[in-house]
Formats: structure tokens, C-alpha cells, sequence
């Protein structure tokens, strides 16, 4: 185990090298090797409260983020107030790694706790100090599959945001999210405004267009819930 400290709160957290050793970002390291990443790089566990700004765009920072509870969303905000969501990021997930790697690097979206969460930051911004660790080469191999896997997300929604019509921009989305859960039934990580933003189309638009949808027989949903109805031969 690793105590570390909560800067937000100033609480003392245990953190679970055990559980970390089975993440992406820490895979192949034994658990002395993640305690020296952590010590090394400043690894400090942050308490969220739902709505909370994370990261703000503009700011630069030597930190990525790995979500150990809750959820995340990653999001861009204009002066006149529109709000785009460029993906969801739950438990195990990763933000900023990215900016955190490239020094002064600007970023570009804002990072909002989408409910309460607990965040790992690591300061992967100062691995350039290090020479000769073992975990090194490790982190900087797995930091590698990590931004591949966020390139697939990202290149998810441009998949999704891609069709003209909403309709289409729906099915497209329900259909991906199916595929994820080998289920024609689940929950999205979206509220419905959430899920508008993701879509980049105007919330009363989508709600009107799901009404239609359901109308038509193609879907079932409750909120969150979605089951998708298959169309008889």
C-alpha cells in the first residue's frame, strides 16, 4: 500500500497498488515498482463532487488523470455558452495524458466530474528526470496504449457525428453502444442533455426524434435506458 495525500480535501488515502497493477497504465509493473512511480511522480489521489471543473481549457498541466471511481466527461465550452461533449470517461479511465506529456501544451477542452469521483492525478510531465527506472519504460509503453485506445474513442464520435440527420446520428450511436455491450439493452453514461451535446444536436430536437423513433418501433427507452428493437424480416 501507498498512503498518499488528497490535496483537495486533506485527508490521508490508501491507494491499492494490487488494483493498480491490473490497469492499463500501470500494466507489467510490480507493486514496488508502482509505489516508485508514484513517489517518483507525484501520484496523489483527489476527491469530485458532481459538476466539478477537473481541468479548465486554456491551462496547461504536467498532470494526467486516471478515474478510480465515478465518472468523467471531457468537454468543450465556448464565450457564448455551447456546450460539445467529446466522450465519457469512467472508472479505469485516462484524461490529459496527452498535455501532461507535451510541455506548455494548452488545453483545449474542459474536464468535469460528471458525478462524484475519485481522480488519481500523476505528474507524467517530469518522467523526462528519471533515467534508468524500470517502471520508466513501463509507464511510457503503456501511455503509448493508451493514447491509441483514446484515438479510437475519438474517432467513435466523429463516426457518430458524422450522418446529417439525428436519426441517423442516433443509430449510429446506440448501435456502437451495442456493440460495446453485446446487448441490445443498456444504459448510456448520458443524461439526455449529455447525450445532445455528444451528438451536437439540439436537446428538444433529440427528445422530439427519440419520441419518433419509438413510435416507429425501433427503440424502447426510459431515461437512460435504451433497448433496441430489431426489425422484423
Amino acid at each position: 500500500m501507498v498512503i498518499t495525500t488528497n490535496d483537495k480535501k486533506k485527508e490521508k488515502i490508501f491507494m491499492d497498488t494490487a488494483r493498480l497493477s491490473k490497469s492499463v497504465l500501470f500494466r507489467g509493473m510490480s507493486e514496488k515498482e508502482i509505489t516508485d512511480c508514484l513517489e517518483k511522480l507525484d501520484g496523489r489521489t483527489v476527491s469530485f463532487r458532481r459538476r466539478e471543473f477537473i481541468m479548465h481549457a486554456g491551462n496547461s498541466t504536467l498532470s494526467m488523470g486516471m478515474v478510480l471511481s465515478g465518472s468523467v466527461t471531457i468537454e468543450t465550452n465556448d464565450l457564448w455558452g455551447n456546450r460539445t461533449i467529446l466522450s465519457h470517461v469512467g472508472a479505469n479511465g485516462y484524461f490529459a495524458e496527452t498535455y501532461a506529456c507535451v510541455r506548455d501544451a494548452v488545453m483545449p477542452v474542459d474536464v468535469t466530474a460528471s458525478e462524484d469521483c475519485v481522480i488519481l492525478l500523476l505528474s507524467v510531465g517530469f518522467m523526462e528526470r528519471y533515467h534508468g527506472e524500470s517502471w520508466k519504460q513501463k509507464l511510457t509503453q503503456n501511455l503509448l496504449t493508451v493514447s491509441m485506445n483514446k484515438n479510437l474513442v475519438l474517432s467513435e464520435r466523429i463516426f457518430n457525428t458524422s450522418p446529417r440527420t439525428i436519426r441517423a446520428r442516433v443509430l449510429s450511436y446506440l448501435s456502437s453502444v451495442c456493440l460495446q455491450k453485446h446487448s441490445t439493452e443498456f444504459d448510456v453514461p448520458f443524461d439526455r442533455q449529455q447525450l445532445a451535446d455528444y451528438l451536437n444536436v439540439e436537446r428538444t430536437a433529440l427528445s422530439k426524434e427519440l419520441g419518433k423513433m419509438k413510435k416507429d418501433g425501433l427503440i424502447s427507452v426510459r431515461k437512460n435506458h435504451f433497448v433496441l428493437i430489431a426489425k422484423a424480416e
